[in-house]
């Protein structure tokens, strides 16, 4: 079973069975890039724990931060191996969550905050996966006492994200007790070592690292092994030499070419302040507008250059009057294949309006933790890679306040590989952060459309 392991993944099965079979209870922490086999290392240490205690009364436990899909994911697999071993008409699944071999037990449970787990008892092995989305005192006021009237060993998977998550916590405490007794607690193989085993895995990752660049968040946790700070800059030096492009601005559009937008909405000034003619101090309404350019389309996605080529910008205008001025610059000035609006609260009117106006070619987007996170990493992914670009300098407000923002604009990591990105509010707004996310949302899986007669 072991043998069918690549040698990173028996060094770390070899550690593990020892502290096993040696009642060590040593916990591990297991750090493998992504797709570089931890399911796999953890199904067949499962497959042979089950076969060798199959005549013992005895669990082993395995968590991971969701029963569905996580854990459903980890007992298929673990099924399967037990399918190749010839335990097909054997094993029995019990409860929805337990895979029995003979007497013992393969327990998966969610570690969900209101999951429920008390109760159960770790006898062989209590696995942790993807324990840096695990909370920490979920696991441990739940997880961690189901191994202590068996000195368990446990085993914590997963990839990088920042110093404030369990794994990270378990990791710097292994690594202090290795430079104490010498006995190897953490082991850490980044996407180098995985891809030493499997061409088609360098392939892959290559092009990762050609679309997101090297910098990206995600490149650097999943595949690099390298924690991110807690927060900082969104968008660093590099990164804003990058945005710089060298076309100028357009207030009309060019004939043949084709245009994209994102919208951020913002809210309307009172009547009192607009009686007073006062500047409301809130987000202003933004559209940036961007040409896609399929002569710099990148050989990895497919995806053409999006050249920021203009900005409209109004402040407290009462969204009544906006709606004439939006279909007529989306619809008929630039003629805007895509069009992507935050449809967030307020927003949601608007883009129903536009919607109804424009077709289908707009596209509502709501902000949640999830999708801005999804933006956040997206807008990375553009930039570093070259493929949006900010028109030169004219000497007008809205360069200035572009620039601004993205100077400004600060990052949050948080739980579940995600980001936050904003500007503090001290510092001043994040309107044109957000159209522009919205922008190479628009942008995403354009294609250039063939003349007509062309092709079949």
């Amino acid at each position: 079973m072991i043998n069918r392991l690549r040698l990173y993944q028996k060094e770390i099965a070899v550690a593990v069975l020892e502290s096993i079979f040696h009642h060590k209870g040593i916990t591990f922490s297991v750090e493998i890039a992504r797709q570089g086999g931890k399911n796999e290392l953890s199904a067949q240490l499962e497959l042979l724990l089950l076969t060798l205690f199959m005549s013992s009364s005895k669990n082993l436990v395995k968590c991971a931060p969701t029963f569905k899909p996580q854990a459903l994911i980890s007992m298929a697999r673990l099924k399967d191996r037990l399918n190749d071993a010839g335990f097909g008409n054997i094993w029995t699944v019990e409860q929805g969550h337990i895979i029995r071999l003979g007497d013992c037990r393969a327990v998966f449970l969610s570690a969900e905050q209101s999951a429920n787990v008390v109760g159960n008892t770790a006898h062989i092995l209590l696995e942790i996966d993807e324990a840096q989305d695990v909370g920490k005192e979920k696991y441990s006021k739940d997880f961690k006492p189901m191994g202590s009237t068996t000195n368990v060993t446990t085993v914590h998977y997963g990839t990088a994200w920042d110093d404030s998550t369990l794994l990270e916590e378990v990791k710097q405490c292994n690594l202090e007790l290795e430079r104490k007794d010498g006995v190897k607690r953490h082991f850490r193989y980044d996407w180098q070592e995985v891809a030493k085993y499997n061409p088609d895995y360098l392939s892959y990752i290559e092009a990762e690292r050609e679309r997101l660049g090297e910098n990206h968040p995600l490149f650097r946790t999943q595949y690099c092994l390298l924690p991110v700070c807690g927060g900082g800059g969104f968008l660093d030096a590099q990164q804003r030499a990058q945005l710089q492009g060298i076309h100028p601005r357009l207030h009309q559009p060019q004939k043949g070419r084709t245009y994209i937008a994102g919208i951020d909405i913002a809210g309307e000034a009172s009547e009192d302040a607009l009686l007073k003619n006062l500047k409301p101090m809130q987000d202003s309404t933004i559209v940036t507008i961007g040409e896609l350019d399929f002569s710099r389309t990148d050989d990895i996605q497919k995806q053409p250059q999006i050249n920021i080529v203009e900005h409209y910008r109004w402040t407290g205008k009462k969204h009544t009057d906006l709606y004439p001025q939006l279909v007529d610059i989306l619809g008929k000035v630039w003629n805007c294949r895509r069009i992507v609006i935050d449809a967030t609260g307020i927003g949601l009117t608007v883009s129903s309006f536009l919607r109804k106006a424009l077709g289908a070619r707009v596209i509502p987007f709501t902000f949640t933790s999830s999708s801005k996170s999804g933006l956040g990493f997206n807008l990375l992914a553009a930039v570093n890679s070259g493929r949006l670009k900010m028109y030169t300098a004219d000497g007008s407000q809205e360069y200035g306040e572009f620039w601004q923002q993205a100077e400004k604009a600060k990052s949050c990591y948080r739980p579940n590989q995600t980001i936050n990105f904003f500007v503090e509010q001290s510092q001043g707004h994040d309107d044109f952060l957000m159209s522009l996310a919205l922008l190479v949302e628009a942008g995403k899986d354009c294609e250039m459309r063939k003349a007509k007669g062309m092709g079949n």
